[in-house]
């Protein structure tokens, strides 16, 4: 499980924190934070609006902060009319939605706004390192329950009926694989995968435990994959961790 307190006190988290809220620079009456988890980004967003929204799955804690109202919620349906909010932030979301899912979620998005929505996801992430094994079913995962990659095109396409504004880079990400070493892992039982995430398995929705003992034949296939992830790395460059990006409502009211 995810200590939020410590994870909000991380330097690169501070950084993603400032770069997203360096693209909410307006004020208004009302907002709404998609996936506000312990309501964090919620807090500040009060500090700019009258009232926000803080919507997730599960009902997120506000410590009774009277200008936030917490609710459960689907990103793919969102319980409110068009055009209701002058900011919608969504962080930290749609790289967990399912990717039959994601251009509906997209869209529900962009419906609720009548001003800005600000985007944050991970950057030209490789969901293939940190792959998990579930013990209960044998679905191998994506790590952190990350379930799409993003670049600059793919968002442009997933909100293509809003006016893309300003993007900014958050953090440094050298982290990547390739098929053969991500095959090997995978026949290995992923060892070396996100097993302390909070998100359960994407198949059958239990949580993911620690893998056994490895037999010797998957010993052997790890470190196999190791040797040609050494290999591979010397010619992997580095990019930015997340992206975030401020789209406008086309047409809206100034």
């Amino acid at each position: 499980m995810i200590d939020w307190q410590k994870y909000r006190e991380s330097p690169p988290e501070k950084e993603r924190v400032e770069k997203i809220f360096s693209l909410v620079d307006g004020r208004g009456s009302l907002a709404v934070d998609i996936g506000a988890h312990d309501a964090f980004m919620a807090s500040i967003l009060a500090s700019r609006y009258d009232t926000v929204i803080a919507l997730d799955i599960t009902r997120p804690q506000t410590e009774s902060n009277p200008e936030i109202v917490p609710i459960i919620g689907d990103a793919c349906n969102l319980p409110f009319a068009d055009d209701s909010f002058d900011m919608v932030l969504c962080a930290e979301v749609l790289e967990h939605i399912r990717p039959d899912l994601l251009p509906k979620a997209c869209f529900e998005i962009a419906r609720v706004s009548r001003g800005n929505v600000v985007i944050g996801v991970p950057f030209k992430e490789d969901i293939r390192v940190g792959r998990t094994t579930c013990q209960s079913c044998g679905g191998i995962n994506p790590p952190w329950g990350h379930q799409n990659s993003f670049d600059e095109n793919r968002l442009r396409r997933l909100f293509e009926d809003m006016v893309w504004e300003k993007a900014v880079f958050a953090g440094e990400n050298g982290l990547a694989t390739n098929a053969f070493s991500a095959k090997l892992l995978d026949l290995a039982g992923n060892p070396y995968g996100t097993y302390d995430q909070e998100w359960p398995c994407i198949y059958c929705r239990n949580k993911m435990q620690w893998p056994p003992e490895r037999s010797f034949l998957q010993k052997v296939l790890t470190r196999t994959a190791a040797i040609v992830h050494t290999v591979q790395r010397r010619f992997t460059k580095t990019h930015p961790t997340w992206i975030h990006v401020r789209f406008g409502k086309p047409g809206r009211r100034s």
